[in-house]
């Protein structure tokens, strides 16, 4: 079976909120390995119990070795293993060694026995409750009352004297407690989990052999990292991350929905439509969502046009029946651009914060906003050409030409707009951007390929193609290695990001420029499958900064493995 490091990509499993991983010291929190949740979102590190093994009454240093299947945790005197046996629940065994699990506790929290023997511990941090069951061995819980809360929660499962075994149940709820049922073997769950696993490995995008292992942490990470459908999740939903990125961002679903298409089309599907499950009555899209709440402060690109169109490039699978679904959402978020950020009234929409954009801190955003960028115009010239295509589809010919004659006026003032003859610029409350900064972003709308006049669609590739500026040796740097606002580690002020490799990758292959797109493409696989799937990475090291476990990198890595890295295409279209 294919194992991970833990400490960089957190345990769990296809469509369960429950997640092992380590923490390092937060505050009160110790560092060490916890059992958490990720309901509720990113509002905290979601740490329900600190995960111990006990030999004599005293925690021991351990190793963990991590794979689908299971979490195993070694020491000298002997082991434990951690397996999440379904949608809220997980069973832990120990052979030749006790466990601890220690509540971290807040206001209000608190454990009390059941006449069945179990434990239920309700715990407000989380707003989760647990129901502790021992299936062997003896579980110990200590619990002292303090005012309105028990001051601390430590359950103890200790091994049986005879077998040297022990095992505990842990089961996830909110209201009605939950039955005790029939426990089954550890063995015989590991066995479906990996399988379960493995199923999804064979339905990810095929790729070069040389990219397999990378293709095995990609696979596991997508897997692992769908929820269940679930309060404001009216479908189930691939998170960012399971480490502290457990939400969705109204741009990062549309890259995990395209690496989904080929094989697993209802689930793409489900990704993409998620968002406009959650829209505003207005069109606006939440800037993110998770089981919980939504976020309306900011929101993110509108590259769903692009992203519909992609997908119906790839698959079949959608027919008028999901165009007709998707197809006045998608007219109501394009038009809310036109009519909620177009302040000075001049049709071209704005980013009211870096944030609006995805490219939250970028040089583009130094003097603040509303900021009219080409890139948001370039994305809704594809939106609104993608809403004519569908429109045809569905006999809408008049809307379909409107739409068509929207995407075409679009690009006139684009070009009228932003380019000069030489250069793209921005507009900052209706002045010209002043030079300093070398932001990519300027760069983005080489998706519009030859709809855009020879001589900016030449300089964009141009600025594409050159070496040691944008083009790194791992791919594109957001800001120019050049730049006096060049930071290795600048968030979007020069790291290499994976939503901006797909999308540049996929406009110099439409265009016709495949050999840069490829050259691309290979950098930035070779960099994630050794580096990992991280949120971005140094452009000049291809060190993997911060996450290295998410989706939407994982996404990307298989999409341009399959399709862009290589001149052989490895899925059937």
């Amino acid at each position: 079976m294919f194992t991970y490091d833990l400490h960089q990509v957190p345990y769990s499993r296809y469509g369960s909120f429950l997640v092992v991983s380590p923490l390092k010291k937060q505050g009160d929190l110790e560092e060490g390995i916890y059992i958490r949740t990720v309901h509720g979102g990113d509002n905290s590190h979601g740490a329900v119990f600190k995960l111990e093994l006990i030999h004599e009454g005293e925690a021991v240093s351990c190793q963990t070795i991590a794979s689908p299947e299971s979490v195993r945790l070694l020491a000298a005197e002997g082991y434990a293993e951690c397996c999440i046996t379904g949608e809220l629940t997980m069973q832990l065994l120990s052979c030749g060694i006790d466990i601890r699990l220690t509540l971290v506790c807040g206001g209000y929290d608190y454990a009390s026995p059941m006449k069945d023997g179990r434990w239920e511990v309700n715990h407000f941090s989380t707003e989760s409750r647990f129901m502790l069951e021992s299936v062997s061995g003896e579980l110990a819980v200590d619990a002292p009352w303090s005012g309105t809360k028990c001051s601390h929660v430590i359950a103890e499962l200790r091994k049986d004297a005879e077998s040297g075994l022990a095992e505990v149940k842990l089961e996830q709820f909110w209201t009605v407690r939950p039955p005790v049922r029939v426990t089954r073997m550890m063995e015989a769950c590991k066995r479906e989990a990996g399988n379960e696993y493995r199923e999804w490995l064979s339905r990810t995008l095929p790729s070069d052999g040389k990219w397999s292992e990378a293709r095995k942490l990609a696979a596991y990470i997508t897997w692992s990292c769908v929820v269940p459908k679930r309060g404001m999740l009216t479908r189930p939903a691939m998170y960012m991350s399971k480490n502290w990125m457990t939400n969705i961002w109204s741009w990062d679903h549309c890259f995990n929905a395209m690496a989904l298409i080929r094989h697993q089309p209802q689930l793409a599907w489900d990704q993409l439509m998620i968002f406009f499950d959650a829209q505003d009555e207005s069109g606006a899209l939440p800037d993110f969502i998770n089981d919980k709440y939504a976020l309306w402060n900011c929101c993110k690109p509108p590259i769903h046009g692009w992203t519909l169109n992609w997908m119906m490039e790839r698959s079949g699978w959608i027919g008028k029946e999901k165009l007709a679904e998707i197809y006045e959402p998608l007219v109501r978020w394009t038009n809310w651009w036109f009519e909620e950020r177009d302040d000075n009234g001049n049709d071209i929409p704005e980013y009211q914060h870096g944030n609006d954009s995805g490219w939250d801190n970028s040089t583009v955003f130094r003097f603040g906003g509303p900021i009219e960028t080409p890139d948001l115009c370039a994305f809704l010239i594809l939106q609104c050409e993608a809403i004519a295509k569908v429109a045809h589809e569905l006999g809408k010919t008049d809307e379909g030409r409107e739409w068509e004659h929207r995407a075409k006026s679009l690009t006139d003032r684009l070009v009228e707009r932003f380019w000069d003859g030489t250069s793209l610029c921005a507009w900052v409350r209706d002045e010209q951007l002043e030079r300093g900064g070398d932001s990519l972003l300027l760069y983005m709308p080489v998706i519009l390929g030859k709809r855009l006049p020879e001589p900016l669609f030449r300089h964009l590739v141009a600025g594409l193609a050159e070496e040691g500026r944008f083009l790194t040796e791992h791919g594109f740097a957001t800001e120019s290695v050049g730049s006096s606002y060049y930071s290795p580690d600048g968030y979007w002020r020069g790291p290499i990001w994976a939503p901006v490799m797909m999308l540049l990758a996929d406009g110099l292959a439409s265009a016709g420029e495949h050999e840069l797109a490829r050259t691309a493409a290979e950098r930035f696989c070779r960099m994630a499958s050794v580096s990992g799937m991280a949120e971005n990475y140094n452009a000049l090291t291809g060190e993997g900064l911060r996450d290295r476990a998410f989706t939407w990198t994982s996404s990307v890595f298989l999409i341009l493995a399959n399709e862009y890295a290589s001149k052989e295409h490895f899925s059937t279209v």
